[in-house]
């Protein structure tokens, strides 16, 4: 039977989408536990191409993915390595309607292509075009909630048959996934709990997360301070008072350099005083496990009007996000996979 063409209801892109930004996934950052089982499924499927793909309501995210080297064809694969440098835009990221994952979580079943060719739906699509796909083979990767949040998946230039064991081997693979969703959510839960105590500070804090800067978290006094905002919407577009000082550009410079970010002495008017206040900003950045790449940014701001910075800000900034670095003392330690510096936990 020809595989339907994906769609999706738009209650199931934001709920994979919402669920995706929860659990950090929603970018195409990526992360080595993914590139591992990427590289597994490339190897037992002789594949020259293998990914971990996420998927949203607007794009895919190979946070996972794997070409072997010149050389290396994957084991035994008659194709050849595929060449992404020509294809920058999709070397880790893809539109909603390029290639067949989006099929796969559409019909929340595996796919299977022995030759793309023989499907005329698939026979157009810019995966064939652009890149000489012949052959795919994808699985759902499920969340512990039930949630489809995209596929694990390999695809070779030339036709061939997948076998039974290839196909109980996908989903062998997308399976041992399920260990890191729940550690992910057990961590958020056991971060929501400091979040309690941050509540009732007496100075504003958030946590965002991505280039976005989407809000995770923002307590009591951040939102009196500079507006009450929904959870996960974009900061730069819900919080223009403080993108208009600054603050925006200070969290980039923590999240694209991993080092902590100051703005000093930047007036602006908050709701709870009627004559601008004058604040500094610490920005730390953070991760969400610590084999994950740093993700997101934790801002302290402190009211400074009339008196002078101190330079506590940031040892009160490093101190709270030492409070997140004693969650979740299970997790290996930070550089097990190559990777150093602090984390969120």
């Amino acid at each position: 039977m020809e595989p339907r063409t994906p769609n999706p209801t738009p209650e199931e892109g934001e709920q994979r989408r919402r669920r995706l930004q929860i659990l950090g996934l929603n970018t195409s950052d990526p992360e080595a536990k993914f590139d591992r089982v990427a590289r597994l499924a490339g190897r037992f499927a002789q594949a020259p191409l293998a990914m971990v793909n996420f998927i949203n309501d607007e794009r895919q995210m190979f946070r996972g993915m794997y070409t072997p080297p010149s050389g290396d064809d994957g084991g035994g694969s008659e194709g050849i390595a595929f060449d992404l440098s020509n294809l920058p835009e999709v070397a880790r990221e893809a539109p909603i309607d390029y290639g067949f994952c989006p099929h796969v979580v559409a019909d929340k079943s595996q796919l299977a292509l022995d030759d793309v060719f023989d499907y005329p739906r698939f026979k157009g699509n810019p995966l064939v075009n652009e890149m000489g796909v012949r052959s795919y083979l994808g699985t759902p990767l499920l969340d512990h909630t039930g949630v489809i949040l995209g596929t694990v998946c390999v695809a070779d230039m030339r036709p061939r048959q997948w076998s039974s064991d290839h196909m109980e081997s996908m989903q062998s693979l997308a399976s041992t996934l399920l260990s890191e969703f729940q550690l992910r959510d057990s961590l958020l839960a056991q971060q929501q709990e400091m979040f309690a105590i941050f509540d009732g500070a007496p100075f504003p804090i958030m946590l965002t997360e991505g280039p976005d800067h989407v809000l995770r978290y923002a307590n009591a006094k951040q939102g009196a301070a500079f507006g009450r905002v929904q959870q996960l919407s974009k900061g730069r577009q819900v919080l223009p008072g403080l993108d208009s000082v600054g603050v925006f550009k200070a969290m980039d410079r923590a999240l694209s350099s991993g080092q902590t970010a100051t703005l000093g002495e930047a007036r602006i008017a908050s709701y709870d005083f009627e004559e601008p206040q004058v604040f500094t900003f610490t920005c730390t950045p953070v991760r969400l496990s610590p084999t994950a790449p740093v993700s997101g940014v934790l801002t302290v701001a402190m009211n400074i009007t009339g008196q002078a910075p101190s330079g506590s800000e940031q040892k009160l900034a490093a101190d709270l996000t030492s409070q997140f670095e004693r969650i979740g003392q299970g997790w290996p330690a930070a550089g097990q996979d190559g990777e150093n510096g602090a984390s969120l936990r």
